[in-house]
């Protein structure tokens, strides 16, 4: 479940050198666009884009709270962290690290990895404006850019997916 994709056409995408940014209304209230989005990450995160591969993850996450860890457990325990909460404030808004570099290779110094912006806006319809911004790209390097341009296209899949994943979500 929650490996299908939604409607491409649904989700917006804008760019610049160094971010990028996606919106997609999702069903239902902000509490819910939240929890799909951090606790149940495993439902629509798109398992080739883990280090361990969909053979071998045995679980991702997001933990909760500020310092909380971005992190993927693959075989025999091998624990990967690829990014750190440093905002939590649900359901609004959620703020993390991304501590992978265009090589795919960990960042452990968080002065040298882009950062996620995961803001959900209420709407009167009963939706829920979901709006990410991938930003800070130029602290990735030389790659930096093709590097935006690689995650333009992965952030478009997993909001996809993400999308699916809600409107598929019991509606409590």
């Amino acid at each position: 479940m929650g490996q299908e994709t939604t409607n491409a056409a649904a989700i917006r995408q804008e760019s610049t050198a160094y971010s990028v940014r996606s919106s997609l209304r999702v069903p239902g209230p902000a509490d819910r666009a939240f929890r799909v989005f951090t606790d149940r990450l495993a439902d629509w995160w798109v398992k080739e884009y883990t280090w361990s591969g969909p053979e071998l993850l045995a679980r991702i996450g997001i933990e909760s709270g500020v310092g909380g860890m971005a992190y993927e457990i693959g075989p025999h325990g091998f624990r990967a962290d690829w990014g750190r909460v440093v905002e939590w404030q649900p359901p609004r808004r959620l703020v993390f690290t991304w501590q992978i570099g265009p090589d795919r290779a960990p960042v452990p110094d968080p002065s040298k990895c882009s950062v996620v912006e995961v803001r959900f806006d209420p709407k009167a319809d009963g939706t829920t404006l979901v709006e990410v911004e991938h930003r800070d790209f130029d602290r990735h390097g030389e790659a930096a850019e093709g590097y935006r341009t690689a995650l333009t296209a992965g952030w478009h899949e997993l909001l996809s997916r993400y999308a699916t994943t809600v409107r598929n979500s019991p509606r409590n």
